[in-house]
């Protein structure tokens, strides 16, 4: 692929107003998507031992997956991906929105210890780049089986403070057979409930000879799915309640200009998002307030989505990722969650799509020293009395209480 600068191509993945009418395309199906993107780069599937459990690995594009299916390739695929930009064979210049439902990331995005702006440059969009390893660069594959493949990738970061980060990324994606998917759900789905179930385990080593340290800088993993919207879908975070004045505030949603209060209801314990891609909004949840859990339900599909990830306890840094100068560069989201949607009046959207979003902790680590971040993703198809108690056990909410929180 070769690099353009035009406005037309940053358009299309969202950065300026204006993108092609086929976003509005029907959904299509995983072998419909997978047809596709054979087309325009590597693909790995994985699958269960049934076949049915389906996922749709790309090692040059950072090793993400890009979509999956409980069934099949008939199955409902659901992944969004930017059909336009795999296709155009180009790359843009501040990022490449290919789309996936576990894309793999480095923060922090903003502050003095930015990987994403150049020292002393102000923090705009015209000065913001997404690193090469991260957003153009390919994974190399280490091996791939029916149901697992293993990926790595070495590279070299600077940061906003010119802090330079020798390091690997070990990244292994795996489907979960049902037994497995079982036990990490915690419960058994109904007997007619479809179900694909896969994770990602990202390891990022210091292959330096300096410390990470606070003072100049610390990196993150930073685990991202996008997702098809539907004008029902919610999005579901539980949290822990608790006074403000204890835990701080539970949640922060003024990424994109405060959301309005139809679109986000704050209950006891759990708050309720809305992921139509019809307005564009963002949240995050401090490590104080958010639990190892997040999750969405989309009322035309009947598809319940749950994200899992491994949430250190006690642990309260994470890097900032606001676009500034920063008093508090550790005291950032462990979880977020974003609302796609036309980025000013008039516009077209992005997508559209929603995310559900995990991070790592800040990651201090000594020459050879490694951290962990896993992000696991279930989707669930069924009726409505089916969906229910898994609902309930994973996200503490019965799916009336979804779908009628907004």
């Amino acid at each position: 692929m070769r690099y353009v600068k035009v406005l037309t191509v940053l358009a299309c993945v969202g950065i300026i107003a204006g993108c092609a009418e086929d976003t509005k395309m029907p959904k299509s199906t995983f072998g419909d998507d997978l047809k596709f993107l054979k087309k325009h780069t590597e693909v790995v599937v994985l699958s269960d031992a049934s076949g049915d459990s389906q996922v749709a690995v790309l090692p040059e594009m950072q090793g993400r997956v890009m979509t999956s299916s409980a069934t099949g390739a008939g199955g409902l695929s659901f992944g969004w991906i930017n059909r336009e930009l795999v296709s155009a064979g180009e790359f843009v210049e501040h990022i490449n929105v290919f789309g996936g439902e576990d894309r793999f990331w480095i923060g922090p995005e903003g502050g003095q210890f930015s990987i994403f702006f150049k020292n002393g440059v102000p923090f705009d969009l015209e000065h913001w780049f997404t690193p090469a390893p991260i957003d153009t660069e390919a994974f190399e594959l280490v091996s791939a089986s029916k149901n697992r493949a293993v990926l790595k990738k070495d590279m070299r970061l600077e940061n906003y403070s010119q802090t330079v980060f020798d390091l690997r990324v070990d990244r292994e994606v795996r489907v979960l057979g049902q037994e497995e998917a079982v036990n990490e759900l915690g419960m058994t789905p109904a007997k007619g409930v479809k179900m694909v179930a896969f994770e990602s385990t990202n390891k990022m080593t210091n292959t330096g000879s300096q410390a990470w340290k606070k003072e100049t800088g610390l990196l993150s993993i930073w685990i991202l799915g996008m997702f098809n919207p539907s004008p029902r879908t919610t999005i579901v975070v539980p949290f822990h309640a608790g006074s403000e004045s204890t835990l701080g505030p539970v949640v922060n949603d003024a990424y994109f200009g405060k959301v309005p209060s139809d679109r986000l209801v704050v209950k006891d314990g759990v708050l309720f998002f809305s992921g139509d891609g019809q307005y564009r909004s963002k949240i995050g949840l401090s490590p104080q307030r958010s639990k190892p859990t997040l999750g969405s339900y989309d009322a035309v599909n009947k598809v319940l989505t749950v994200v899992q990830y491994n949430k250190p306890q006690g642990v309260t840094d994470y890097v900032n990722s606001m676009w500034e100068l920063q008093d508090e560069p550790y005291k950032g989201d462990t979880v977020n969650s974003y609302n796609d949607g036309p980025p000013e009046p008039g516009a077209k959207p992005m997508g559209p799509f929603y995310e559900l979003e995990t991070s790592s902790m800040a990651a201090a680590l000594d020459p050879g020293e490694k951290i962990s971040h896993i992000h696991r993703t279930f989707h669930l198809q069924g009726s409505q009395s089916q969906l229910d108690p898994i609902a309930k056990a994973a996200l503490g909410v019965t799916i009336d209480e979804i779908e009628s929180a907004l």
